[in-house]
């Protein structure tokens, strides 16, 4: 489902709340707690073209400041891959969006994330 526009208040308190989150966790140089709001970030993200993007170019930032090539390069074929998934809506629910995951692959949604997304008509 498509969030109601790019700037989906809603929607965007989420993403902007998993990115704080990774923001602090990468401050401290917890790298695994970082990848985790951001893997986060991004499954809240699907559902709008431009919040997808944002967060993987900032999943492939980090990538770089970690020096984990693998992720970077991901990232740049998730970013190719995005507005293909995201407009015509086939996008894979909760899927993490790291390079390490089949970008094609359904996942699991927390269930915390599930209700916030729920709750923000997402």
């Amino acid at each position: 489902m498509m969030a109601n526009s790019p700037a989906d208040p809603n929607l965007r308190r989420l993403v902007d709340a998993e990115l704080e989150r990774q923001r602090w966790a990468a401050s401290v140089g917890d790298v695994g707690s970082a990848w985790w709001a951001l893997e986060r970030a991004h499954i809240v993200s699907q559902s709008d073209l431009f919040l997808h993007l944002r967060v993987h170019g900032i999943m492939l930032m980090y990538g770089l400041r970690t020096a984990d090539l693998r992720e970077a390069a991901g990232q740049l074929l998730r970013l190719a891959l995005a507005p293909l998934g995201t407009l015509s809506g086939r996008t894979p629910v909760g899927n993490t969006g790291r390079a390490r995951v089949d970008p094609f692959a359904p996942m699991p949604v927390p269930g915390d994330l599930r209700r916030a997304l729920e709750e923000a008509g997402g």
